[in-house]
């Protein structure tokens, strides 16, 4: 008799008998299921899986396509792979280093020992459409990791061998296109015909891989000028080459020989001089009276704001503080959105003809009683509490429409100093595996929001989708008007992370959606070796989430 086992279908939501040993491939077929764009990957029993994985019990599987965040993950490193294939063939003992989400694509570093060229470009595009159109399978492979580290050993890819050696790890995945070998992070595709779209085009000194959109998997995403978002990317670059601290490997490296104190320090001193820069910036601009600080969820803003403020205080001015949430308008007046519901987050939200009014009169020495927002009521109230501009004094105003231009349209220019703070994660795992910025910031926020608000992790992965497309409506478009750009992620940050965010993450539990996401970002802290947080001082920007800050929140 037949051994089968029974698949719960969450696409479909029917239950039917398997062979056992399936792979999710099969299972696909076997439903009779069809997806325009996909499947990529599967959730099986809450963990996302490749198409390679054989089912041996009963489980619950979800298909999943090019509309999902863990779809496009595993398109992307398919990507990846077939690219960093194609350029050791045509260009064998270069390495290719996977670096900066940039433009709606990567950045990738090919180090040719020379200015790459339109026509390296176009060689290596050419030669990747042809390993996808030759349907070659990618398989999956299980070695002991001491086997791992000699085959990546003799392949020469030093950042893979310190990884695997500090891991500590009994047994490790690697993946082989037609006998080129690579090791990635999470799932991938399972033959190279299935990348059905890229774009590959030369960006700086380097190359642009340029990917699907999620929203719309038949297009790529929209090729947009990042130039100060690379740069900021390329700065922290140079500071880790100096350090010798580009990858997960040198991190744990550093943790091991007992480095970790002189890494923290070294990464504080590094976020006081560029504050202490750009405070020296401002009190150059004489006409400036107006700090104007943006940033994501989790970006440290509030902290930037507040060590900010004592550098502009070493340079003679005196911050004074403005709070957005107060010029919200009445409730029944904001906008709502596309459910019907109230939209707090759109820009008109808040009384912009009353924020520029008051703004100019303050500029031009008039005394203005600022408004309160009443968020029992709804209602926008008298505060009683009047302020004049003294001329040694500048405003301090954070918010998430900080940087959008119909905020302050009514300022003149140059009264005005853009701050975008983010946390861009320069470290990476690997060559070839970069770390997701925004992985750091749900992390700070899994941890702020458990210690802080009382909110569980799983909640806050549950919100993280309309936390992020709310940024990817107010806040990224305007990114590149800011001034000047400041880092607000550490090299040893998520080291230090580690220790608070996994017990948090161990109390989501299997049999909701969002312990996909918290497996692996499990997953992930696997690799970090731990930096207890007594190391870092109350005056970090770290403190904002870990606690322990001696700044007021």
């Amino acid at each position: 008799m037949k051994q089968v086992v029974q698949i719960r279908c969450k696409n479909n939501k029917k239950s039917q008998n398997i062979s056992i040993g399936s792979s999710l491939s099969e299972i696909f077929f076997d439903f009779g299921l069809k997806m325009d764009f996909g499947p990529v990957s599967a959730r099986v029993n809450n963990k996302v899986e490749g198409l390679d994985f054989r089912v041996y019990h009963n489980k619950d599987v979800e298909f999943l396509d090019l509309h999902t965040s863990s779809g496009l993950r595993a398109y992307t490193r398919t990507l990846f792979f077939i690219l960093c294939k194609a350029a050791s063939e045509l260009y064998p003992d270069k390495k290719m280093v996977i670096d900066i989400p940039v433009s709606n694509g990567y950045y990738c570093d090919l180090q040719l020992g020379r200015a790459i060229t339109d026509e390296d470009v176009e060689r290596i595009s050419r030669r990747m459409k042809e390993i996808i159109d030759a349907k070659i399978p990618i398989v999956r492979h299980e070695c002991t990791t001491e086997e791992a580290i000699k085959m990546f050993s003799d392949l020469g890819d030093t950042t893979k061998v310190k990884l695997l050696k500090s891991t500590g790890k009994l047994y490790t995945e690697y993946y082989d296109i037609d006998g080129y070998k690579d090791y990635y992070y999470g799932t991938l595709l399972v033959n190279t015909s299935q990348i059905h779209l890229f774009e590959l085009v030369r960006y700086y000194d380097g190359m642009l891989l340029r990917i699907p959109s999620q929203k719309d998997p038949s297009q790529l995403g929209e090729l947009i000028r990042q130039d100060k978002l690379f740069e900021i990317f390329k700065e922290h670059h140079r500071w880790q080459n100096i350090l010798g601290l580009r990858t997960i490997g040198d991190l744990n490296s550093a943790v091991e020989h007992r480095f970790s104190t002189d890494l923290i320090n070294l990464s504080e001193a590094l976020q006081e001089k560029k504050l202490a820069k750009i405070a020296d910036e401002i009190a150059s601009r004489k006409d400036v009276r107006m700090v104007l600080i943006a940033g994501p969820s989790s970006s440290g803003k509030t902290t930037t704001c507040k060590r900010l403020s004592i550098q502009l205080l070493t340079n003679g001015i005196k911050p004074v503080g403005i709070s957005l949430d107060d010029y919200f308008v009445d409730r029944e007046l904001t906008p709502k959105d596309e459910s019907g519901d109230y939209d707090f987050e759109h820009v008109n939200a808040l009384n912009i003809p009353l924020l520029n009014e008051q703004m100019n009169a303050l500029f031009a020495g008039e005394e203005v009683e600022l408004p309160k927002y009443n968020f029992q009521t709804g209602k926008s109230e008298k505060s009683g509490k009047r302020l004049r501009l003294k001329d040694d004094e500048i405003l301090v105003v954070e918010g998430i429409h900080a940087l959008n231009p119909t905020l302050t349209a009514q300022i003149p220019e140059e009264k005005k100093y853009r701050v975008y703070a983010s946390a861009l994660t320069t470290i990476l795992i690997d060559d070839h595996n970069y770390i997701p910025t925004t992985d750091n910031r749900l992390l700070r926020r899994i941890i702020r929001d458990y210690k802080y608000r009382g909110v569980s992790a799983q909640e806050t992965i549950r919100r993280w989708p309309s936390v992020r497309a709310g940024e990817n409506k107010w806040i990224f478009p305007f990114q590149e008007n800011a001034d000047v750009m400041f880092n607000t992620a550490m090299l040893f940050e998520l080291a230090v992370i580690k220790l608070q965010a996994e017990p948090i993450l161990e109390q989501v539990p299997e049999n909701c959606e969002e312990y996909a996401t918290a497996y692996r970002l499990k997953k992930f802290l696997k690799y970090i070796r731990p930096i207890a947080d007594r190391q870092v001082p109350p005056t970090s920007l770290l403190r904002e989430f870990l606690g322990g800050s001696s700044f007021k929140y």
